[in-house]
């Protein structure tokens, strides 16, 4: 959960290293433009706007990782970052965006809270495992296929995003797809304001460019830049002053955001929660499912599931990029040589991986860059569920399969995938056929 982040700030400041170059910690560093104050980048002094996103009328969000536990259990309260919050009872999802049943983790009990609501809507490119567990499907169009910008919150680039294709059979954009909704439903000037695609593009551009020039920041009008390609503002930004090094040279004007001003190793405000899996300082708390003394030699490693080289997440699965990656047409499995031979296990072969949660196939990749008590699966995989001996296992490679769904903690209720342990075996049986890239018979067609 969260100790180990509050460990790192803690050593940074015992250590004397917060604030000086190229010391400290760096935590989510990487592509997010939104963390380049952090990253010693030039900082763009606004956000780039987007569509207006209106108010929630219902006021009620839950962690996106309890999404099991709010379909499983409506009415049920939990505690949540300081507050205590009650299920809702959702009696239809609609789903745009993303993709459930390749990064919620333990599929088999998803599959049970999928169940509950009375209809599930979904938008989407390709036949994945979450299209086929919805009651309707509405085809929607790939970014090849319509009109957009590139507008990243604090980056410095703004790209036109020019459509290349025509848009395949009846697919339409989200855009269109909600507006026929919306005209269907008796509201469809509030929902579009009459303005169509290009409108609402040039609406964005123009907001865009009216806070540019509020920082004396140039950028093109937009009949020229969607002419062009990719136009960037860091010639025009000012060199970046990293807060943490002003805070250092000079704490009291300085100061940062916690109550304090401080740099602060324990938090008041936290430890009033007086959640045992979330004290108000860094504190080592054992994973919910560890290896104990002597565990090792027996069966049990540990699954960590991290991101795939082929492919970003679960998009384009089905891509020869990706295919080309899979061992014997499943996820590869990287493993040490000698936990392998351990276990009667060769190269290149096909294994079962499996707990108490499910099971599923990979094929094994032997590295010695790997502990002899873990196993890595990429996620990604698309789900590809067969009843064998009346018990389902994803014969393509998901690690939600395995994966534990709960709360890493109260305060952030996120998931705690890589507390999972697992059996691995030979495949000795008949390899199963990959079905999740094949077209589904559909019922009344």
């Amino acid at each position: 959960g969260e100790q180990p982040y509050n460990a790192l700030v803690a050593l940074a400041s015992m250590l004397g290293a917060v604030g000086k170059e190229g010391e400290g910690i760096g935590l989510g560093v990487g592509s997010i433009g939104a963390i380049s104050f952090l990253m010693g980048r030039k900082v763009l002094p606004f956000s780039w706007p987007g569509l207006p996103q209106g108010k929630n009328p219902i006021k009620s969000v839950i962690p996106v990782a309890r999404i099991s536990d709010m379909l499983l259990n409506p009415g049920q309260m939990y505690q949540y970052n300081g507050g205590c919050f009650k299920y809702p009872d959702i009696q239809m999802i609609y789903w745009a965006g993303g993709n459930p049943f390749h990064h919620h983790q333990d599929i088999n009990r998803l599959l049970d809270a999928w169940k509950k609501p009375k209809t599930i809507i979904v938008n989407e490119q390709f036949w994945t495992a979450t299209a086929r567990h919805a009651d309707i499907v509405f085809p929607i169009n790939s970014l090849l296929e319509k009109n957009d910008i590139s507008l990243n919150v604090y980056d410095h680039n703004i790209a036109p995003m020019r459509k290349a294709l025509s848009s395949f059979g009846e697919s339409k954009s989200d855009y269109e797809v909600f507006g026929l909704l919306a005209e269907y439903l008796g509201f469809n000037s509030d929902y579009t304001e009459d303005r169509d695609e290009m409108e609402w593009l040039g609406w964005i551009y123009n907001e865009a460019q009216k806070k540019a020039e509020e920082h004396g920041i140039k950028i093109p009008k937009f009949t020229s830049f969607w002419k062009k390609d990719n136009f960037s503002v860091a010639s025009q930004l000012a060199d970046v002053d990293l807060y943490l090094e002003k805070f250092r040279r000079d704490p009291i004007k300085n100061p940062l955001g916690t109550p304090s001003g401080k740099i602060e190793i324990f938090s008041q405000t936290i430890d009033s929660f007086n959640y045992e899996d979330c004290p108000g300082h860094a504190k080592w708390i054992e994973k919910t499912e560890s290896i104990g003394a002597g565990d090792s030699e027996q069966r049990w490693l540990y699954l960590i599931s991290g991101q795939p080289k082929s492919r970003l997440h679960s998009q384009l699965d089905h891509s020869a990029v990706s295919k080309n990656s899979k061992i014997h047409n499943r996820e590869p499995i990287l493993i040490h040589p000698l936990t392998a031979k351990r276990r009667g296990i060769e190269n290149g072969s096909v294994v079962r991986v499996y707990n108490r949660r499910g099971a599923c196939l990979a094929g094994t990749v032997f590295t010695e860059g790997i502990r002899q008590d873990v196993v890595y699966l990429a996620t990604g995989a698309w789900y590809d569920p067969v009843e064998i001996e009346g018990k389902s296992m994803c014969v393509h490679g998901n690690p939600n399969v395995l994966t534990l769904d709960r709360g890493c903690s109260k305060l952030s209720q996120g998931p705690s995938a890589h507390s999972c342990l697992v059996k691995i075996e030979r495949y000795l049986s008949p390899l199963p056929e990959i079905t999740i890239f094949d077209q589904p018979i559909i019922e009344g067609i």
